[in-house]
């Protein structure tokens, strides 16, 4: 009998020490085309941790333009192959080693750098790969809180000291960057000029945007003739390059920046070499993801996101629309990624 018991106990033991965590990942071995080397994936979690390590369950996690770049090979950060996409999500921590003091179970986390891989249910990591934010954060604010509002944040507040009543000037007004820029413009009493694509819905996209608080809203035609109206812009926000920058630059005034975030012409910024000499305008790359690498930078991303959370929380601040995905459905959240009207997001419930 004593026997029997011993030899259930050591069972049980046993059972208890290869107990997995099974859930599904989005995983890819290959650079290349997204729709073409992603694969859907059933993957298990040792649920006993050693020491420093927390299992995480991925929430929401959008999918971005650099997502894709970087599932392509173009994009400087490279995790090592095979590898889950996702550099950006909110997650929920559902288990921590005993050595863990920073974080408990039950806490809302984000990744702490690119390239952890959030497209996935679950994910064993190091308690230093993920940081705690405010709980009263809404899952859907909360997963895109790390790219879109604070790029735009950043970029009005680090460049140009601007004051109530000045001038900034972007082009792709209507990308989910765009959009956040208009309403933090209109929140801090900044004029915003803003440049779109013409396009068959354009009175409707130009609604759209001045009911986010832009003050003017122009294609590229009209900014041509328009242009001599707008040329003391302090700041001008660039995401498309090519001739579109060149109209930035020629909207600046004297010691006026240009900053680019991205290049969606895939054409290189250019500027008149008029204004470039004799107004001193200044040109300025910001990229969000090495921001977060610089550990000075710390304690002034937890101020911005608190920025960010009162605004949410006033109502004065509006997420982009959410279309949410299931990871089984990811070919159709791929194809749909690039949809200015909306941002794709693995959504998995709680």
């Amino acid at each position: 009998m004593l026997l029997s018991r011993l030899s259930l106990h050591s069972f049980k033991s046993k059972l208890s020490f290869c107990r997995n965590l099974s859930g599904k990942s989005l995983i890819y071995e290959e650079y290349g085309d997204p729709q073409t080397v992603i694969k859907l994936k059933t993957t298990n979690i040792d649920e006993n941790l050693s020491k420093d390590q927390i299992i995480v369950k991925w929430l929401a996690s959008p999918l971005n333009p650099a997502d894709i770049n970087q599932i392509q090979g173009v994009y400087p950060v490279k995790p090592k192959l095979p590898a889950v996409p996702g550099n950006e999500g909110c997650g929920r921590v559902i288990k921590v080693s005993n050595s863990v003091k920073n974080l408990k179970e039950g806490d809302l986390i984000l990744p702490s750098n690119a390239g952890q891989g959030t497209w996935r249910d679950y994910a064993l990591l190091n308690s230093s790969d993920v940081f705690k934010i405010n709980k009263n954060f809404s899952i859907e604010n909360a997963s895109t809180l790390q790219v879109n509002p604070p790029t735009a944040y950043r970029m009005l507040k680090d460049f140009v000291s601007l004051k109530k009543g000045d001038f900034v000037i972007q082009n792709g007004a209507n990308s989910a960057v765009g959009k956040f820029a208009i309403q933090m413009c209109r929140i801090f009493g900044i004029k915003s000029v803003n440049i779109v694509r013409n396009r068959e819905n354009i009175d409707e996209l130009k609604k759209e945007l001045k009911d986010l608080g832009a003050d003017y809203v122009f294609t590229e035609q009209e900014l041509t003739s328009e242009g001599r109206n707008f040329t003391k812009c302090k700041l001008a926000l660039n995401c498309v390059g090519g001739k579109s920058s060149l109209m930035l630059g020629r909207s600046l005034d004297h010691n006026g920046v240009m900053v680019t975030y991205g290049g969606m012409s895939k054409q290189p910024v250019q500027c008149l070499t008029g204004p470039f000499i004799f107004k001193n305008i200044s040109l300025r790359g910001f990229w969000m993801s090495r921001w977060y690498t610089i550990k000075e930078n710390e304690e002034e991303r937890n101020k911005m996101y608190d920025d960010i959370y009162e605004m949410y929380k006033s109502g004065e601040l509006k997420n982009v629309k959410l279309e949410k995905r299931s990871l089984d459905n990811y070919e159709i959240a791929i194809q749909n990624q690039g949809n200015p009207d909306s941002k794709q997001i693995f959504y998995n419930e709680e």
